[in-house]
């Protein structure tokens, strides 16, 4: 049985889904304001490893991922290019496929961008107003929505909040992010009454634009309902992000809004944080002017602890990749082996099925790439030593079993 670790519960819990053999699965995407780097393909070939493995055990997926194409630093990054909100965002987002598929990320079924989903965001707010949970507020003279989160009881309880030091006096939090991590305490926007220079939309609620802190939860409910069995992101998504995201959903449906919660590390780099600042933030080219692959970088940023930081350097990606290559090569050569004895009714070296097992017990195990990977290199190995011996069946029952494998880590053949 596959167990995950759920960030909820603080505990790896067998994996459950509401209905039997059949997963929806929500992942949090791309700012498209700006490039992804890698340290953000980190997260999203975590959950591709996550999807890849449930159909792989036969369940049957489906995949949302959010565009986050519209908010405040979207906006001011447009009007410093000279480009339109729209322009700036696809230009990116083309970007942002392009590298999917270089990393050879299967592309989710729904990739839905916040632009879309403002007609469920308006209805969600008027619900939340209706309900009590938010309410009207002008700031600098325009007219805004907040949402309270003291009115939502068991807010915070995914990222175990401590909610008795949440300030008693009223305080309000007017932009759709910021910077850094700090939690905001007190009331956060969801709805930008129009103002100069803005973007906005005539919806039943009046116009303006939803704030990032709802867009996630109308995207989702849009597509795929009020309750959903997993929810990813970056752990820095555990900072207001999907508290907020779940405490919309939960305050409008009642009911729970994910099942599982499951949450990626960082990637430091040279051991900081990657970041503007440090001057160290990388992309998918820097890589590949370097003379690696897509699948060296696929196997470098999956080859760990999924919800552990992970530390780049070109020297530990070149350790990686040497490894990688090596296991192909043993590969490529077992392909290539012709046994000396045809026979079909030789008895076979009990080939069929035994890196199958080693691979499901670790990858069972939260997803453990690493100690999969480790455990199939050392049943190549042997069995490369003893290829001679190996015969017709043998060798086409490998392949079948390592095809199989692939189609999970997408980086043997």
């Amino acid at each position: 049985m596959l167990n995950l670790y759920d960030t909820l519960t603080r505990k790896i819990e067998p994996f459950k889904p509401a209905e039997d053999m059949k997963v929806k699965m929500y992942t949090c995407g791309p700012s498209t304001y700006q490039r992804a780097h890698i340290g953000n393909y980190r997260t999203f070939l975590f959950e591709d490893m996550l999807q890849r493995y449930m159909e792989y055990l036969g369940y049957k997926v489906k995949r949302l991922i959010t565009l986050t194409d519209v908010e405040d630093k979207a906006i001011a990054e447009a009007k410093k290019e000279n480009l339109t909100v729209e322009e700036l965002t696809r230009k990116n987002e083309a970007v942002f496929f392009q590298d999917f598929k270089l990393l050879k990320i299967k592309t989710p079924n729904y990739a839905v961008r916040a632009s879309s989903a403002v007609d469920q965001a308006a209805k969600l707010i008027a619900e939340l107003l209706e309900k009590g949970y938010a309410y009207w507020h002008n700031y600098e003279d325009v007219k805004n929505i907040y949402f309270d989160p003291l009115k939502f009881d068991g807010f915070g309880k995914l990222a175990h909040l401590d909610m008795s030091k949440w300030p008693k006096k009223k305080r309000r939090f007017h932009k759709d992010t910021y910077p850094g991590t700090p939690w905001n305490m007190g009331d956060f926007i969801i709805w930008h009454g129009c103002g100069l220079y803005d973007v906005c939309y005539k919806t039943p609620i009046g116009s303006g634009r939803p704030s990032w802190n709802i867009q996630d939860a109308a995207i989702v409910t849009k597509h795929l309902g009020y309750t959903i069995d997993v929810a990813c992101g970056g752990i820095d998504n555990l900072v207001r992000h999907h508290d907020y995201t779940l405490a919309v959903a939960e305050a409008v449906s009642g009911q729970q809004f994910s099942r599982y919660w499951l949450h990626g590390g960082h990637l430091f780099v040279n051991g900081k944080k990657m970041s503007k600042s440090n001057g160290n933030v990388l992309y998918t080219s820097d890589i590949l002017e370097k003379g690696f692959s897509g699948e060296h970088l696929r196997f470098f940023l999956t080859y760990g602890p999924y919800r552990k930081k992970l530390n780049f350097t070109f020297e530990k990606l070149a350790e990686t990749s040497q490894k990688l290559d090596s296991f192909k090569s043993m590969v490529g050569e077992l392909q290539k082996q012709k046994p000396k004895n045809s026979d079909a009714k030789t008895e076979t070296q009990g080939v069929k099925g035994s890196i199958v097992s080693v691979f499901e017990n670790d990858m069972n195990n939260d997803l453990d790439v690493k100690t999969a990977f480790d455990g199939l290199y050392k049943a190549i190995s042997e069995l490369y030593k003893t290829r001679e011996s190996l015969n017709v069946k043998d060798i086409n029952y490998l392949m079948n079993d390592l095809c199989k494998i692939d189609s999970v880590l997408q980086f043997i053949f």
